[in-house]
């Protein structure tokens, strides 16, 4: 019986995601490599992990620079959930790659739930975690739901399990919705449950700019 490989699926990026994996792929690349500019950058970044835009303005020219606003128009009245989306993303990644000099921790196709299953024991389930990604799914505002964030990406960094930033940016733009919320609450809880354990390779998370897809 001949067995073939699933090419697994990667969502196309809208607009928020494709800012944010276009200025990850060039940070990452430059810490790769050890650029001072990237590695200040990063460090920057860091101190606004699990926080709200509003808590620290000093990061808005780092996040949201003006390539963001030759695809964003200011005038639009979403613009502003766009600019959050876009620092909550960028800060989170920051945390996720920190210290992690051989490997970049934005890979694309690396969805949020699978993520949080992979830091699971096979067959078995971590409750502490689980409540932490059940609360981040559900929570009633969006600071509650950063801190959990934080939380679940401190593990992934721990573990070395990366991360699609710019899919994860789209969702926390689309979660400011009712409706968006309840995609993003199916989207997570399906990759979750939709995870199958395979054997990591050697060496995961070798790649530079992090366009490889999940193995």
């Amino acid at each position: 019986m001949t067995t073939t490989s699933r090419t697994p699926y990667v969502h196309e990026l809208k607009k928020v995601g494709q800012a944010v994996d276009e200025r990850i792929r060039d940070l990452q690349s430059g810490y790769l490599r050890d650029h001072s500019e990237a590695v200040a950058t990063l460090a920057k970044l860091r101190r606004g992990a699990g926080k709200t835009i509003e808590e620290v303005p000093e990061l808005v020219g780092l996040t949201v620079d003006h390539r963001f606003y030759d695809v964003f128009d200011v005038r639009d009245p979403h613009t502003p959930d766009a600019e959050a989306a876009v620092h909550e993303a960028l800060t989170l990644y920051a945390l996720h790659q920190q210290s992690k000099r051989d490997r970049g921790m934005h890979r694309r196709g690396r969805e949020f739930g699978a993520a949080v299953r992979r830091l699971m024991p096979v067959g078995d389930i971590d409750e502490p975690l689980r409540k932490r990604f059940v609360q981040a799914q559900s929570a009633g505002n969006h600071r509650t739901r950063l801190d959990r964030l934080r939380g679940i990406v401190q593990r992934l960094r721990s573990e070395d399990i990366p991360l699609d930033y710019g899919l994860l940016a789209d969702q926390l733009y689309d979660v400011r919705t009712p409706k968006g919320a309840e995609r993003v609450r199916r989207a997570w809880g399906r990759s979750f449950q939709a995870h199958r354990p395979s054997k990591r390779p050697s060496g995961e998370g070798t790649e530079q700019n992090g366009s490889d897809t999940e193995a």
